[in-house]
């Protein structure tokens, strides 16, 4: 009997954790954000219903090719809450990745999302390290799509002699992000030296030479 009122203790803790946990439903047909003012835990509040039209339900951001000259040779163009209103609430956005040859998105992770990359144009090679340090990664070809799991370091680099185009779906109007090299030798203000010689077997000079590419 003791058996039984724990099961049922954990089975009733758990759902009752689900249901708090979980997102609101959604008291309308659709809530575009009101860009002017400030978010909540849900996102924006919703703009009047009535002066909604249809353009606000279509985000041409993705358009044009996302800014590639740079160091990584690649860039990418988001289409979240903040720039697509009519995401809000939705719990979704989209990216779109774009590549040169050698071009690189450097080692990430998305905090609030889990992402599917679908490869539009080239060969791409992409990439998952789990938090037991295992690497999941090959190169992807035009119509394959990887999914990666919220939170993960990943990263996409094209291998091929073209350019590559990458479209990318995450279940967060919000998802952020956060790129691992940036983090520890660009923050403001700086990660002590100390630390990063300890954590990367670097010297000084090294670590001075490494944060230069941030500033």
């Amino acid at each position: 009997m003791a058996v039984s009122k724990s099961i049922i203790f954990v089975l009733f803790t758990f759902l009752a954790v689900s249901l708090v946990s979980s997102d609101p439903d959604p008291l309308q047909d659709f809530c575009i954000g009101d860009l002017s003012a400030r978010p909540s835990i849900n996102g924006f509040p919703c703009r009047n219903a009535s002066l909604v039209t249809v353009d606000d339900f279509i985000y041409s951001g993705l358009v044009n090719s996302s800014n590639t000259t740079n160091i990584d040779r690649a860039g990418a163009t988001f289409g979240t809450a903040l720039r697509f209103p009519g995401l809000n609430t939705l719990g979704l956005s989209i990216a779109r990745l774009d590549f040169l040859p050698e071009g690189i998105i450097p080692p990430h992770t998305h905090p609030r999302a889990s992402e599917m990359v679908y490869v539009e144009e080239g060969s791409v090679y992409a990439a998952i390290v789990t938090a037991d340090n295992r690497l999941f990664a090959r190169v992807m070809s035009r119509g394959e799509v990887m999914v990666i799991p919220r939170g993960l370091i990943h990263w996409q680099m094209n291998v091929g002699r073209t350019n590559a185009k990458i479209i990318a779906t995450l279940n967060s109007q919000f998802p952020g992000i956060q790129f691992v090299a940036r983090s520890m030798f660009g923050s403001r203000p700086a990660v002590p030296d100390e630390v990063l010689e300890k954590t990367f077997f670097l010297d000084a000079a090294a670590i001075d030479q490494v944060r230069s590419n941030f500033l």
